[in-house]
């Protein structure tokens, strides 16, 4: 397969970076063919194009990752090798989310709109949820911290019963977090051609700049938990699929996975206490 072909867990590794634009490659064409194909379900099927565009390489570095379980023994080097590959991971995640977002920019607002059009929906929806009432920090927190162990325990079931159900979940996310990083753009730099009375390069990459350090702040550690999640399910589900379960092995392999949810739980608490306690104030 062509797709397959451009990376492997090893290459990833070792220039982790070049994920980023592997993400960009996979969202691009996820967008297109999408639109092409499919224009009326173009904000489902694009996901579901990405998603299948990762899962070579998702599968590879899940089986790459349980093998290592069996080969280092010592649990600080094991997840010392683990956050190799949830380095390039976030490197892929980043990708698709720049590369969607550029495309909810470039394109006209009725062929945007169609393409994020679910998304935008889910986005109003949590607005509404969040400030819908007059409500103190600690619950707005207590709010975003159990939606977003929700959306954790759906990273580790998918990734325990589908193998990779859980690249499913982050690349919508990452469509997700597109669709409010353009929005955000766009409506801030309204608002500044309407008080300037004409558009500056240096304006649009400071409200470009502004808007992706907003969700990048409390996302990335949030992404990551899940990506964290989602490599535990991962290997579990690889063990037994390797008729691993039962044999002294496996108790290894469920220890490992136990800190990692208990690695990606303390990471969304942080994501929390930043989202509501921090992100406002600087923005």
């Amino acid at each position: 397969m062509v797709i397959e072909s451009l990376t492997n867990p090893l290459k990833a590794e070792h220039r982790p970076w070049t994920l980023f634009f592997i993400g960009i490659i996979y969202s691009t064409l996820g967008v297109f063919l999408s639109l092409w194909i499919f224009r009326e379900y173009a904000s489902l099927v694009m996901i579901f194009l990405i998603s299948l565009a990762c899962v070579p390489l998702v599968y590879a570095t899940i089986r790459f990752e349980e093998k290592k379980d069996f080969e280092i023994l010592k649990q600080s080097l094991l997840l010392k090798e683990h956050s190799k590959a949830l380095t390039f991971l976030m490197f892929l995640f980043l990708g698709i989310t720049v590369s969607l977002t550029f495309w909810y920019l470039v394109f006209p607002t009725d062929i945007s709109s169609n393409l994020f059009a679910v998304q935008t929906g889910t986005i109003v929806n949590i607005n509404n949820q969040v400030s819908g009432n007059a409500v103190s920090a600690p619950t707005i927190l207590t709010r975003i911290f159990l939606n977003n162990f929700k959306v954790l325990l759906f990273c580790l079931l998918f990734s325990f019963i589908y193998g990779l159900g859980a690249i499913f979940i982050l690349t919508w996310n990452a469509s997700v977090i597109a669709a409010a990083l353009g929005n955000f753009i766009r409506v801030n730099m309204a608002k500044y051609v309407s008080a300037v009375g004409f558009l500056k390069v240096g304006a649009y990459l400071q409200v470009a700049s502004l808007g992706f350090m907003r969700y990048a702040i409390h996302g990335i550690p949030e992404i990551l938990a899940y990506f964290v999640g989602g490599l535990a399910g991962g290997i579990i589900s690889i063990a037994i699929i390797k008729h691993d379960f039962g044999t002294p092995s496996f108790s290894r392999i469920v220890f490992d996975s136990a800190d990692l949810i208990m690695v990606s739980i303390a990471l969304l608490v942080f994501a929390a206490i930043v989202e509501v306690y921090i992100t406002p104030v600087l923005f």
